[in-house]
């Protein structure tokens, strides 16, 4: 299909067409992906980059602390856009996790 005729569909229809074309295949094989999920993928990006856990990709421990500093002020973006859209237990986890996050930044910025 060309290009030009793909900007026709409507967003409804591109977004079927999405799920169509992901169901089955390697991507059934990840789990599912809902917002704590999605906030636990941010914290182990943040904690990488933190140099608390190893870098998935190499298996070595590396700092970079202005990324982890970008990732915390993600989380942070995310608390205040979702506040009041959470239920108990998404708000406490996020809550604790920028708690923990902000603690270990402020540590190693010593």
């Amino acid at each position: 299909m060309s290009e030009d005729n793909n900007r026709d569909k409507s967003a409804e229809q591109v977004k079927k067409d999405y799920t169509s074309a992901s169901s089955g295949g390697k991507d059934s094989q990840l789990p599912k992906l809902d917002f704590a999920m999605f906030i636990f993928s941010l914290n182990s990006s943040a904690l990488v980059s933190l140099g608390v856990l190893d870098d998935p990709a190499t298996g070595k421990t590396e700092k970079n602390i202005s990324a982890a500093k970008q990732t915390i002020d993600i989380l942070g973006m995310l608390e205040e856009k979702t506040r009041g859209n959470l239920t108990k237990q998404e708000d406490e986890m996020l809550k604790h996790i920028l708690y923990d996050l902000r603690m270990i930044y402020v540590r190693e910025r010593g």
